[in-house]
């Protein structure tokens, strides 16, 4: 929260004058997700605005603009196994071609088929001749493309409400595990 009242502090905005919030919701780290979508949810209900929900993914891809090649997110998503999906520009702008994945490294590789451009803290995992690997100041999540598109999303009427607002989550926690275990035993 400190971090928050600097930025807008930095902006010369009060609290009030938000209209709305984007938020990437995972996949990613499961602490990092909760804290941050709390966060966003106590923001968000405090001040009666709206929320962007912005898969991280997405905003990872979205930080190559028009590239011609497919872009291909990767996310150390730990226990080995990586988060990705594909995007490809046109046109139209970028358009995800998979679902998203938590997969290893070997069957994320194992399905690219072409040359690709690879982006995010995980992307040197991925052997295949097919992988370009983006200039590491691209390799990393934007802030600011969880914003750009944040306010697409908003400026769409595609918010979500506090009490809706949710996680991608992609496999289950260790938590969740160890509760399945102990209800089994």
């Amino acid at each position: 929260m400190p971090a928050i009242d600097r930025l807008l502090a930095d902006a010369g905005w009060a609290p009030g004058d938000l209209q709305g919030l984007a938020v990437a919701v995972g996949p990613g780290s499961f602490t990092g997700l909760r804290i941050g979508l709390s966060a966003i949810k106590g923001l968000a209900l405090a001040l009666a605005i709206p929320i962007a929900a912005v898969p991280t993914l997405d905003a990872m891809a979205a930080a190559l603009p028009f590239a011609e090649l497919p872009v291909c997110p990767v996310i150390d998503a730990r226990k080995g196994e990586v988060y990705a999906s594909l995007y490809r520009w046109d046109d139209d702008g970028m358009r995800r071609e998979w679902d998203y994945l938590a997969v290893p490294p070997e069957t994320l590789a194992a399905r690219l088929i072409e040359p690709v451009v690879l982006v995010g803290d995980a992307a040197h995992l991925i052997a295949t001749p097919y992988a370009r690997l983006a200039p590491a100041h691209r390799r990393v999540s934007s802030p600011s493309a969880v914003g750009v598109l944040g306010l697409t999303r908003l400026a769409a009427g595609e918010a979500v409400s506090a009490a809706d607002l949710v996680p991608i989550y992609l496999r289950p926690s260790e938590a969740e595990l160890k509760r399945r275990v102990a209800a089994v035993n």
